[in-house]
Parts: structure tokens; sequence; C-alpha cells
């Protein structure tokens, strides 16, 4: 039986579902590979957070890393998003997806002194300071164009998320954030420096974390050093607990999002702080799908290949992770499973979407590589002189085209040749 990780794709009749459309009637229309969205799936995960704060001052900052397709921005702009950025270029997509820069939290540990600038003219809301050098760049900054830039010190709790080491972010040895036992001396000059003004702390220990003791531990270590500040008279309005909160993929059970807010407002009880929190993947994870076409089966020393059309240009979590995701046929079909080694066409043995999958399929079948909507289409690339793959948001029976497949002259317009 199959057991899809969002309500919002379903079989109807054999047939592999977004919403109210068939994934068959996705692919005769927009070609694959190509990455399909449902809108509800995304309303759904955004509302679960938001409401799961109910009375209690917050803000959700969607992780525009984890997918920047301006319509998805747009919709959690009017559900009343704020957004987590690393880059300039981010501050530029929210924006022009209608977002709020007021609600905008930058963070990343290597902001250019020109996005620094982009940021305080758009007026954001805090810049997530993670090393002594960038603060003092923001303050720079801030006072030369005469303004107050408004700033979070990331701290970094040296807690194990017991994730992927690639996005674990919280541990002593990771680029990221402030060491725990050198923020409070952190705190202390940023209430020295011109054009700077104190709001609040940030921590991000990782990404896809299934449990819920690495974010209560890395909580008590933040609520430690909020005392501390408290007793120097220092202080600060927000407490932003960042994102990675993991979703189901295969196996996992990380909690439910009300859940997950809910252990973390008891803890907080007692503390007047203005709570943010920085979800992506458990966002807009389980609310994509890449679609893709069988080109060839192949049986080579005992194995069989399945090879289509999308590779790891497209999706490149499981060739960078050994991430899985489930695959499944778009239309059951009746015969004998074979294991098959789900690969791309891509000229690398690394390019594989899935290992040992059970699947009766032939050539020109459709498969939907599942929970695809967090770090495929934001990660993929022009390997191989590949054209990216387009994205269609499914809306009940409407399909809408949020951005068109690339061509190859598109890829090499920039390029010129020598005389």
């Amino acid at each position: 039986m199959d057991r899809f990780s969002s309500s919002h794709f379903s079989r109807r009749g054999g047939q592999l579902c977004v919403e109210e459309v068939s994934l068959t009637e996705v692919a005769q229309r927009f070609g694959t590979p190509c990455y399909v969205y449902s809108r509800a799936a995304l309303t759904a995960a955004f509302q679960s957070f938001d409401r799961a704060f109910g009375d209690t001052p917050h803000l959700v900052c969607y992780s525009v890393k984890a997918n920047s397709n301006l319509a998805l921005l747009n919709l959690f702009a009017r559900l009343g998003s704020g957004f987590d950025i690393v880059s300039g270029g981010e501050l530029t997509r929210v924006l022009a997806a209608g977002g709020d820069p007021r609600k905008v939290v930058f963070s990343g540990v290597g902001k250019s002194a020109g996005e620094i600038r982009q940021a305080l003219e758009a007026r954001i809301l805090c810049f997530n300071i993670e090393s002594p050098a960038e603060l003092r760049r923001v303050s720079e900054v801030a006072s030369a164009a005469r303004v107050t830039a408004d700033v979070s010190v990331r701290v970094n709790p040296d807690v194990d998320p017991k994730t992927h080491p690639y996005i674990s972010t919280g541990l002593k040895q990771n680029k990221f954030g402030v060491p725990f036992q050198d923020a409070l001396a952190l705190y202390r000059e940023a209430a020295r420096q011109p054009g700077i003004r104190l709001l609040g702390i940030d921590c991000h220990i990782g990404s896809d974390i299934a449990a819920m003791p690495p974010f209560l531990d890395a909580l008590a270590k933040l609520l430690e050093l909020v005392d501390r500040l408290i007793a120097e008279g220092i202080r600060i309005d927000h407490l932003d607990l960042g994102g990675g909160l993991g979703i189901r993929y295969r196996d996992e059970d990380p909690p439910a999002p009300r859940e997950y807010v809910s252990a973390l407002l008891q803890v907080l009880k007692g503390y007047p702080l203005k709570v943010l929190l920085e979800p992506g993947r458990a966002l807009v994870g389980n609310a994509g799908a890449l679609l893709t076409r069988v080109e060839y089966l192949k049986r080579s020393d005992g194995r069989d290949f399945a090879i289509v059309d999308a590779a790891m240009n497209d999706l490149l979590r499981p060739a960078l992770y050994g991430a899985w995701h489930d695959i499944q046929p778009v239309e059951l079909r009746a015969g004998v499973a074979r294991r098959y080694e789900v690969v791309g066409p891509i000229c690398e043995s690394a390019d594989f979407l899935g290992h040992d999958r059970e699947l009766a399929v032939e050539q020109g079948d459709l498969l939907a590589v599942m929970s695809a909507g967090a770090y495929g289409m934001s990660m993929s690339s022009n390997y191989n002189t590949r054209p990216r793959a387009p994205e269609i948001m499914a809306d009940g029976s409407r399909l809408h085209l949020i951005r068109s497949r690339e061509s190859v002259d598109q890829l090499f317009a920039l390029e010129r040749v020598l005389p």
C-alpha cells in the first residue's frame, strides 16, 4: 500500500495525483523532468506553525534557501510569513515576491559590505551576527550610512542535532555562530558599538532533526545566556530558535509543529520574549515532488537499472547526502516488480535518485520522486549543460506554471568566445 508523506498527494483509480490533478496530466502539459508543488500543502504547513503559538508573540520566518521560487515566497508572504535569508540575492527575491522587509532576518557567515548596505536600505528586521568581525563590519557600514542596524547574535550552543554532518550547524567545530563561551563578551562589545542596537539572540543547530531533545538542550543553553544578559542590564526583545525540524522521508517520526512549538513554549514560560522560528524543509519538503520519465531499462552484471530523465543536477540530495526519497510509479502497473537502481543520465557514478527500489515499470513510465519540495530546485544546477526543470503549482483542479523550463541557449547567453 502506498504511504504518502502529504495528504495532498494521493492515488485515485491507480493514478498518483497532486490535489485534484493527475501527475500524468502534469507530464503531458509540461514535460519531464519537472517539479510540482501543492498550494494546499504549503498553506497547511505554514498555518500549522503559525497557529501553534496561539496568543504568544511570534514570527515564523520561512528559510528561503529551502526553495526560493517567487510563487512560494509570495504565498507565504500573503499568509503573514517572515523570511530568513542568507544572501543579498535572497533579499531581492523576497522583496520581489511582496515580502515585508521588517519581517526579514539576515543569517549567514559571510555577509559582504554591499549586502549589509542593501539590507540596511531595505530596513530589515535584524542581522544575525556570526562573528566579532561581522559585528564590526555591520557597525562600520551602519555608521557610515548614519543609520542603526538591529542585530541578534547567533550563538553556537555545541549541541549535537543527530543529523547528517553536512547539515549539522550547532557543534563547536562548525563554521556557524559564536561559541557559547564567547557570546556574553560579544554582547558587551555590541552594546558599545556605534550604529548597533541589540534586538535578540539567535540559534540554529542543524537541519532535518527528528527529535525534540536537541532543540530543548539548545534552548536551555540560550536561556542561561538570557539570564546573564538580564543580570548585566543588557535588554533583548526576541529569541530566534532557528529552524531544523525534520520531515518524514521514509520512516522518520519527527514532532508535529504543534508538538514542537508547545514543547518550546513550555520551557519559555516566564520569559517575556517574542519567539522567532526559521522553518524551511518543514514547510516545503513534503509539498513537492520531482516528476520524471523512464528512458531505458537496463540489466548489467545482475543489476537492473531504471534510467530516468531526471538526474543529480535536478535533485542533488541523494548524491550529496545519500538522502532517501520515496519513488512512486505515477500509474500502477500489473506485473512482477524488480529491484532497480533508479539513475539519471549524468556522467557521474554518483548520479542516482534511489538504490534498490522495488518497482513494476516499463520504458516510458512516469515516476514521482516524493518529498522533493525542499533543497531540490534550489540546489539544482546546469551540470552537463542540462536546462533546469520547470516548476508547477497545483491549486485544486488548476495547474500554474511558476517557472518555465530553461533552454540551452539561455545557459550560454552570458558567455563569449575569444576574438
